[in-house]
């Protein structure tokens, strides 16, 4: 199919570029960068979450069914922060 685009002059001088380097065509270099955006949308990467947990035993007995301003006010002792409820 024969079709007409306007493309910045910047962006198509470059690609004009790198398919004289790689002995390729104008029209095979614009063809594979719509083949990789096509591919791209029909296929998006899965996420996955990084595992950032860190080793431990859980959570310690003297904490077992402590409340939580318990937990958070335990965590700042001694680090300049008052106690808080």
């Amino acid at each position: 199919m024969k079709t007409t685009i306007e493309i910045a002059d910047d962006l198509a001088e470059k690609a004009q570029q790198l398919a004289l380097a790689r002995g390729i065509t104008f029209r095979a270099i614009i063809e594979e960068g719509i083949r990789r955006t096509l591919r791209a949308e029909a296929d998006p990467p899965e996420f996955k979450l990084r595992d950032l947990s860190v080793a431990g035993r859980g959570l310690q007995p003297d904490f077992q069914d402590a409340k939580w301003a318990d937990l958070r006010n335990a965590l700042y002792v001694g680090r300049g922060a008052q106690d808080r409820d």
